[in-house]
């Protein structure tokens, strides 16, 4: 596989022989590749949309969730009902 100055680019032969690694690739790295015929760029192949998974958005739940100002106040009973009393 080379590296134009956009995308990735393989030949016909290389494509045809070594497609599930192509996608895969395609998959990961969200970067399209162009298939060539004699060198020359012939069609794009990208990831369809909705195939790969949309990224997290962190604080996304922020001021929308409330936990309970005794929330660890359960802890060391459960603890025992986990792994009994220590002696």
């Amino acid at each position: 596989m080379t590296k134009s100055n956009e995308t990735k680019m393989v030949n016909i032969h290389e494509a045809k022989t070594h497609l599930s690694r192509i996608i895969q690739n395609i998959l990961a790295s969200g970067e399209p590749v162009t298939i060539a015929r004699a060198g020359k760029p012939v069609v794009i192949v990208s990831a369809h949309p909705g195939s790969r998974p949309a990224r997290r958005t962190l604080g996304k739940l922020r001021g929308k969730v409330r936990l309970p100002e005794d929330l660890g106040a359960q802890d060391a009973e459960i603890q025992k009902m986990f792994e009994g009393e220590r002696r």
